[in-house]
Parts: structure tokens; C-alpha cells; sequence
């Protein structure tokens, strides 16, 4: 189901994008639009991502883009993957474009400084993103992905089946890999697997051929590697150029067209968790994400002219379908462009319950930013440049 991204045609969507700075879906806007604010990264080190994502939210606009009469409006933003001018990217959307949701961005930092703008000013947020919130913090905000400890305990879930008694892991030095690996002791103890290293590089380093000789000198039955986007494939390289036997597994976070590229031979048996949405062709029928899987593949075909190719432009079509699912639930009488509109719409979002995404079946609630569990998971295997789902 997924191919490579077509860059030229994407460039020049962003380019677009960039120079209208306003994407107006449908018709000239009215009184009545609901306008969706969004913000990706379209420059900068994360540009990557902000590629995928946008054209994920294009493919939710191809689906659906007018809910109860009202159209919906989407006025996009570039914060060149800077938390910085994410945070004035948000209150300039709803200080002096007066949107009604925001949508966005696709790194943590600037996710988790969008949900601070979005709280202060009682606008509603749907990320993509892994978002640590809770209790008040998490009031105005949800995302549509999978949290690190929920994708770390299903791959502890498939090395229990495997037979894996130890395991090494190498990760980032940073927030990110001190959560992997916080998930991994937390549910190998539980799971009787014990961790016999923990080795940490920088996303910026060329190789870890030193962590890669600590790790394969505590003779584990398996590594987990912590990483991200393509300086994710480095611990696999590295084991791989120095004889690893064992098995190895990942996380979502080395989800893309470009890993797998640079991962090459290395990556070859790769054990991953994922939501559904990457190998959508082949779940079961009675899987219920398929049919909306389905649905979003003729969206994005049909926005793009080609077949949707990595996960992240899936979590952001959820994103979008959220927010229309939530928008059928405010009642008529309140009107878009009022605080009476956001605070409606955080309250039909945030009581969102059992709605089949391409990512897995949301519903959230008032103290949590996260709306899928364990049993949106799928575990997929890296075998000859292609990802296949195990039962």
C-alpha cells in the first residue's frame, strides 16, 4: 500500500502552502466556516515529517470538509520545526485569525508547547504527536498517536513470545530515549526478560560502533534500539557490521521510506510495533480499522495521485477525522468563531468514544492526552525493504 513520496509534487504543494500561507477547502469563507488552524514543520530539521503530515491533512479535507453546513477552513502555518515559533505560530492563529482547533506539529517539543497555548487560550488541540499530559494539562488537548510506554510494552509483549530471556538496548541520549527505555525496564521486569545494557548516542552522531561492542559484550538475546527517523537504522548497521545473531527490535519512531533505505540488509528481521494503518492491505476483514484504512488510501489517491507511503500522513488524516467526528456533536445552536464553539468542541472531542482511525480506535477522556491502548497495536516485521504484519 505505501510507495515512495513523489518530492516535486510535494515541494510544489508546499510551496503553495507556504506562499497562500491560507488553504481554503471548498467554497469562499463565511461567517459559518469553521477554521482549523494548523501548524507543521515545512522547513527545517523535521521537514520531513511536516511533508507527510501535510498531505495527510489534505487527504482528511478530500474526505470530508464540511460538517452540520458549516465549511471547513484550514489556515496552515510553518513553525521550521521550532517550538519556539510554534508557540507564536498558535496564538497568532487565535488571537488574530480566531480559529476554532488547532492541528499539530509533528516533534514533541513543539507538540507539547502547542497544548500549553492551546490550555491558556481554551482552544482545543488535536496532535500527531506523543504528548506526556495529564489531569488539568491535558484538558484542551489529545493526539491521535500511541504512547511510547504503550508501543515499548507490546514489543516486550512479542520478545516474551519469542523466547527473548535478555535484552540490550541502545538509544537516544534525550527525552526520548529515556523514555523507550524507561518503558523497557518497566515491562521486561514484568515480563521476566532481564536488561543487561543500556548504551545512549546523540541523534547527531555518524556511528556507535562503541555502545554497539558494550552491548554485544553483555551477550543479550536481543536489542532494542531507542532511536528516531533515520539515525534510528545506526545501532542495526552497527550490530549487523559486527556478526549480531540475536534478534532486534524497535519502536514506531523509525517508521519511514527513509530508514528502511538507509537501514538496508541491516534492518533485515526487524521487529517493530506500529499502528495499523502501514500494512492496512493486509489485516484481517473484521480488523476495525480496515474499512477507514480503505477510505483514507482513495483520500489520499485521490488528493495526490498516488497511494499514501509512511505512517505519519496517516496519524495526521486521524487527526483530522477527529475533529469532523467530534464538530457532528456540537449542538447546531452554537456557532463557530465563539468561546462557546471551542469549549463544545473540546467537550465532543474529549468524549469521543470508539471511533475506528486509521491508527487504531480512539476515544479519550477529560485526564489524558492518549486515546488508543495496547489493542491498536500491530507488530510488523522488516523483510526485504517491505514491512508484513505477524499474526
Amino acid at each position: 500500500m505505501f510507495q515512495h513520496i513523489n518530492r516535486t509534487k510535494a515541494a510544489r504543494f508546499v510551496a503553495h502552502a507556504l506562499a497562500a500561507s491560507v488553504l481554503g477547502i471548498g467554497a469562499a469563507a463565511h461567517a459559518a466556516d469553521i477554521k482549523v488552524g494548523v501548524i507543521l514543520p515545512l522547513s527545517g530539521p523535521v521537514a520531513a515529517q511536516g511533508l507527510s503530515t501535510v498531505e495527510g491533512i489534505k487527504a482528511g479535507a478530500q474526505y470530508q470538509n464540511s460538517v452540520n453546513g458549516h465549511q471547513l477552513k484550514i489556515i496552515q502555518l510553518d513553525d521550521a520545526s521550532n517550538p519556539s515559533m510554534t508557540t507564536r505560530n498558535a496564538r497568532k492563529l487565535v488571537s488574530q485569525d480566531n480559529v476554532d482547533v488547532l492541528i499539530g506539529t509533528s516533534s514533541v517539543p513543539g507538540a507539547m508547547a502547542l497544548a500549553t497555548v492551546s490550555r491558556e487560550e481554551k482552544t482545543p488541540l488535536v496532535s500527531f504527536t506523543p504528548i506526556e499530559l495529564k489531569d488539568d494539562a491535558a484538558a484542551w488537548a489529545v493526539t491521535t498517536t500511541q504512547s511510547g510506554d504503550t508501543m515499548v510494552s507490546a514489543v516486550v509483549d512479542e520478545m516474551k513470545r519469542n523466547g527473548v530471556k535478555t535484552v540490550g538496548y541502545i538509544g537516544f541520549a534525550d527525552a526520548w530515549g529515556d523514555v523507550a527505555y524507561a518503558a523497557l525496564q518497566k515491562h521486561a521486569k514484568e515480563a521476566g526478560i532481564e536488561v543487561v545494557a543500556n548504551e545512549r548516542y546523540a541523534r547527531a552522531d555518524n556511528s556507535v560502533a562503541a555502545q554497539v561492542l558494550k552491548v554485544m559484550a553483555a551477550k543479550p538475546d536481543a536489542v532494542l534500539g531507542g532511536g528516531a527517523g533515520t539515525p534510528g537504522a545506526l545501532p542495526y548497521i552497527g550490530l549487523h557490521e559486527r556478526g549480531y545473531k540475536g534478534a532486534i527490535y524497535g519502536t514506531h519512531a523509525i517508521l519511514s521510506p527513509e530508514f528502511v533505505k538507509l537501514v538496508g540488509e541491516a534492518g533485515e528481521g526487524l521487529l517493530v510495533p506500529t499502528g495499523p494503518a502501514l500494512v492496512g492491505s493486509q489485516l484481517p476483514a473484521d480488523n476495525p480499522s480496515k474499512a477507514i484504512i480503505d477510505e483514507y488510501s482513495k483520500a489520499y489517491k485521490a488528493a495526490h495521485g498516488e497511494d499514501p507511503y509512511d505512517v505519519f500522513s496517516a496519524y495526521a488524516f486521524d487527526a483530522w477525522l477527529v475533529v469532523v467526528e467530534a464538530a457532528k456533536r456540537v449542538p447546531a445552536d452554537i456557532q463557530p468563531g465563539t468561546p462557546e464553539y471551542r469549549t463544545a468542541l473540546r467537550d465532543a472531542i474529549k468524549s469521543t468514544a470508539k471511533l475506528a482511525g486509521t491508527e487504531g480506535v480512539f476515544s479519550y477522556a477529560p485526564d489524558t492526552a492518549y486515546g488508543v491502548d495496547k489493542s491498536s497495536v500491530v507488530i510488523v516485521k522488516l523483510e526485504k525493504g517491505h514491512w508484513t504484519l505477524q499474526p
